[in-house]
């Protein structure tokens, strides 16, 4: 098969500056909403891009765990390579892409740790073993073999044996918190869709229609 002949014709719905809502967030929870009834598996898979203060980018698929007019909430090692560059540069974006809707969405923001509370709800509801590994991984830090990660996560089973393992001061969560967001809707001909949504300096949001 030739990669260049690959391609899809999208034309499932469309995407209106009238059927939008006001607010991003709340147009992002009608298309969560719409996400879930479609019975998408891992919906809450999304790109996280980052860049080293010199502006060098890096991606990587991460998880949502919550969002709020605040923000988009995940988690992760803050000793990480994604969490190295957000220490020297605090700025990122999302993308979420959901192939069944013909549906993209794009965040650009600011980036903030949550609060310890916050880290602690989640690191505690997470499964013991996700939580031992949050000890056992030096994230994105080499090692020997696969033998040293399991070596390292046995000792710390056996350290919180007692399923008492409190969250590693490395690991918590960041807040990517919005400046631009844009709804991508799939449409024929390569006409897509694309409503953009952009904080301006009295916090409202200036809604625009972008070219496909």
């Amino acid at each position: 098969m030739n990669i260049a002949d690959i391609r899809k014709d999208y034309k499932l719905q469309t995407l209106l500056e009238t059927d939008v809502a006001a607010s991003p967030i709340a147009q992002f929870g009608k298309w969560w909403d719409d996400a879930e009834k479609s019975e998408i598996v891992e919906i809450n898979a999304m790109t996280l891009a980052t860049a080293s203060a010199t502006g060098i980018p890096s991606a990587r698929i991460v998880l949502l765990k919550g969002f709020d007019e605040d923000g988009f909430v995940f988690f992760t090692n803050y000793h990480s390579h994604k969490g190295k560059e957000l220490g020297q540069n605090p700025n990122a974006s999302l993308v979420f892409f959901w192939k069944e809707l013909e549906r993209q969405i794009r965040i650009s923001g600011t980036v903030e740790k949550v609060s310890a509370d916050k880290s602690d709800a989640y690191f505690f509801s997470r499964p013991q073993g996700s939580r031992i590994g949050a000890w056992a991984s030096p994230q994105s830090h080499v090692i020997i073999n696969r033998e040293e990660i399991e070596e390292r996560s046995l000792n710390f089973q056996q350290q919180y044996s007692d399923g008492n393992i409190p969250r590693p001061p490395h690991w918590g969560g960041y807040i990517v918190k919005p400046t631009q967001i844009e709804f991508w809707q799939g449409r024929p001909s390569r006409l897509h869709d694309r409503i953009q949504y952009s904080l301006q300096e009295d916090n409202s949001w200036l809604i625009e229609r972008l070219a496909p």
